[in-house]
């Protein structure tokens, strides 16, 4: 008997439809975030949008100022350090936990990803293959054996998310980024946890200088979405 499937709330679907608006950019970084505005927009109530956005902020997508009101977060230089170190340190300790752990279900996965990452590129579906991209990552701290370290990721996931989005605008980072995958994913395959952590510290060290250098012109080409 197959389990009864429950819908989502209507907060949580709220909260899912801002997450993913702020992820793929149709929210733009430093975009004010009118409760009403959204709410209309949505057809609901101002108060699943008024908690979504709490919860946003919690995760670090939605900055709140007194009498300014709600913005999408917009990441500083000292911000995309901090975040770089962060990942650095989560997404190499899961990459190595994962080899030693679950060597052969890592693989896997990881080569399903990289197949359907590769497709969405022939595709020129820049949605879908940044949304296999994120699932690369995940699948490291899914196959970890670590739910404290998974959850820690879990709640900064939004804003990799987000910069991953808006890098892959950038000429050349995206063909990079991909190669970038695929040599991880061999070296998970031969069991090799020096190179893939090799890999991996150069991945997110490229991730963190061209956003540094390009801040400027990464906000300014956010203009699409809603106020």
């Amino acid at each position: 008997m197959d389990p009864i499937s429950r819908p989502l709330s209507l907060k949580q679907s709220v909260l899912e439809r801002l997450r993913d608006s702020i992820i793929t950019g149709e929210l733009a970084l430093g975009q004010p975030l009118s409760e009403r505005a959204i709410a209309d927009r949505l057809n609901v109530s101002k108060t699943p949008v008024r908690e979504a956005i709490a919860q946003l902020r919690v995760e670090g997508l939605v900055l709140i100022y007194p009498q300014r009101g709600a913005f999408v977060f917009t990441p500083t230089s000292a911000d995309v350090v901090e975040m770089c170190e962060l990942r650095q340190a989560l997404e190499a300790a899961a990459l190595k936990m994962s080899i030693e752990r679950h060597p052969k279900q890592t693989a896997s996965e990881l080569e399903s990803i990289v197949a359907r990452m590769e497709s969405a590129r022939s595709q020129n579906d820049r949605a879908a293959y940044l949304h296999e991209d994120s699932n690369f990552h995940k699948a490291l701290f899914a196959s970890c054996g670590n739910n404290l370290i998974m959850q820690t990721y879990e709640m900064q996931a939004g804003k990799i998310s987000a910069l991953r989005t808006h890098l892959a605008r950038r000429p050349g980072h995206t063909e990079s980024s991909f190669q970038e995958h695929k040599t991880i994913l061999q070296a998970v395959k031969q069991q090799d946890t020096k190179l893939a952590l090799a890999i991996l510290e150069t991945h997110i060290a490229r991730t963190r200088l061209s956003y540094s250098n390009e801040m400027a012109s990464l906000v300014a080409s956010s203009t699409t979405g809603v106020d």
